[in-house]
């Protein structure tokens, strides 16, 4: 950061809420022995019930657990992906009209405010945090299971178009299928899930730094509840951010943990299998929690650029190596597809490839949205100083195109593989271990491989880290210096709800908690959106 200033104090004009209460009036604050706590006393009891009585009822009937965890999953998908996409494509609409718009040109922290990071640091933080251990598990996997559906036209017969194929898919045709599998993965990776973390991002950027209201979700519903928020209305609220942030987490986490052992298999020969991946759980939730006590600008912000560079490393080396020509051209031949199928893509309503949108796109919407509360709390946390426009658009332009170009390289590179060279392996093995596969025919193989096993750690420890912190802040009241021993209690809840949901059935039992913890907050979402607007129309321009 530039300096010590407070963040929540304006710099320049703002319009504040005038409100009697005092952040963290309500909170019980305790000091026993070195351990302080200073929480919100409904929030945070109710929240922490919620997770522990899960925890314990997962793990007492694991058996139980994974058939009614499948049925949720399924269920939902399969019935509401039309709600799911819906919402989404609402999100992007509002980021667009606002970067045209006259209100664009707020700034947040005030008139005068002036950025905390620079553009490299806030990059870093928000990317890593973002989106890091997604694109690790589907850089590979996403493209190419696409990519296979659509090119052999999975349950199709004589040209019949595949409901499970992206768009139908493009029987026998291998260009047109790496054209259609890039462009639905594109879909899942760019403006839609950006524009969900951007619009929670703003209100709660917003309402704090520039309204004086504590930096947590039910500041942003006040100009549709008024003084309301700080009572049950509110309290719901927060408590619904906090299960939705801890289960999409554990979702992220679960997915690190699986790719992370199957690569520790492939190097090491590691046994596969739950206790490994447990054991993983394990000791990376330890290494966060040491980043938790280091905290913001020593945890967090440090390690987000260590593995933004080796991020880079990893991909400047496939781009390199790899089919170098096709990757440069296919970077901008999929965003093209990416526009052109759009439409259909983003279509609610009347799809051929049901499965698809409920089996990908529903499970995508759902999962990013229940990690809302965390990334935008994070990305505002970080982005005071910036003006409305500047926001959007580097929130939605910049990590979308990066996400593009990932994607690109490595499903791309995948991809050519199996055409070009009738390379099965990379296609016959587990969602995990693809991306090892495509490293594997790569020079330096066993040293990628590494490299790309660490990256999956400390995108964990990351999203870990900055995870305790936010879901931290909400059941403390909005307040940002809260004692440590609560970021170390959620830090390891995050940890015993991936265990447990791993135990009780593994990546469908994970899946299931995201969507079942996102459908409520999408509701959240949607209304928090109106309420940000309505807001930044009474700021100073």
């Amino acid at each position: 950061m530039t300096d010590n200033k407070d963040p929540m104090v304006p710099d320049g004009q703002v319009t504040p809420i005038d409100t009697d209460y005092q952040v963290g009036q309500d909170n019980i604050v305790l000091n026993i022995g070195p351990f302080g706590l200073d929480i919100h006393n409904r929030v945070f009891a109710i929240s922490a019930f919620a997770v522990i009585a899960f925890v314990a009822l997962t793990l007492f009937f694991q058996e139980q657990a994974e058939p009614m965890f499948s049925g949720v999953r399924n269920w939902l998908t399969s019935n509401l992906d039309w709600f799911f996409i819906s919402a989404a494509n609402v999100f992007v609409l509002i980021c667009l009209v606002l970067v045209v718009s006259p209100l664009g040109r707020v700034r947040l922290g005030g008139t005068e405010a002036t950025p905390d990071y620079s553009y490299l640091g806030w990059f870093s933080m928000l990317f890593a945090a973002g989106m890091g251990i997604g694109l690790m598990f589907y850089g590979v996997s996403e493209p190419l299971t696409h990519f296979t559906t659509s090119f052999a036209g999975t349950a199709a017969e004589n040209g019949v178009r595949s409901d499970w194929a992206p768009l139908g898919g493009a029987v026998g045709d291998a260009e047109s299928a790496e054209r259609l599998a890039m462009a639905a993965t594109i879909y899942h990776w760019a403006l839609h899930p950006w524009a969900i973390y951007a619009v929670m991002a703003l209100g709660l950027a917003l309402f704090s730094f520039n309204k004086g209201l504590p930096l947590t979700i039910r500041s942003v519903f006040y100009p549709l509840l008024g003084e309301r928020i700080w009572g049950w209305p509110g309290h719901i609220i927060d408590i619904l951010a906090v299960l939705a942030t801890i289960f999409g987490l554990a979702t992220s986490l679960g997915l690190g943990a699986s790719q992370a052992a199957s690569g520790l298999n492939y190097l090491f020969g590691i046994p596969l299998g739950g206790t490994t991946q447990i054991l993983l759980v394990i000791g990376i939730t330890a290494i966060a929690l040491i980043s938790v006590v280091k905290g913001l600008d020593a945890g967090v912000k440090k390690l987000s650029e260590i593995n933004m560079m080796l991020a880079m490393l990893l991909l400047a080396f496939v781009v390199i190596v790899g089919p170098t020509l096709a990757i440069a051209t296919g970077f901008i031949d999929n965003i093209i597809a990416y526009f052109r199928y759009l439409p259909e893509l983003a279509n609610p309503v009347g799809r051929e490839d049901s499965n698809f949108a409920s089996g990908w796109t529903a499970f995508y919407w759902a999962w990013w949205i229940s990690w809302s509360p965390f990334v935008g709390m994070f990305i505002a946390r970080v982005s005071r100083g910036r003006t409305v426009r500047e926001f959007i658009i580097s929130v939605l332009l910049i990590p979308s195109t990066a996400c593009v170009f990932w994607m690109t390289a490595f499903g791309g590179t995948a991809i050519k593989q199996v055409v070009t060279d009738g390379y099965q392996k990379v296609v016959d093995a587990d969602l995990p271990l693809q991306l090892f596969s495509m490293l594997d025919v790569l020079p330096l193989s066993s040293i990628t491989s590494f490299i790309a096993i660490v990256l999956v750690i400390v995108f964990f420890v990351t999203s870990s880290d900055s995870g305790s912190l936010v879901i931290d802040v909400i059941s403390a009241g909005g307040k940002v210096d809260s004692p440590t021993p609560q970021r170390v209690f959620w830090c390891l809840f995050e940890g015993l709800v991936a265990v447990a949901l791993i135990l009780g059935g593994g990546l469908v039992a994970l899946q299931a908690m995201a969507v079942s913890t996102g459908l409520p907050f999408t509701l959240v979402l949607l209304v928090a959106a109106f309420s940000m607007i309505k807001g930044l129309m009474s700021e100073p321009r």
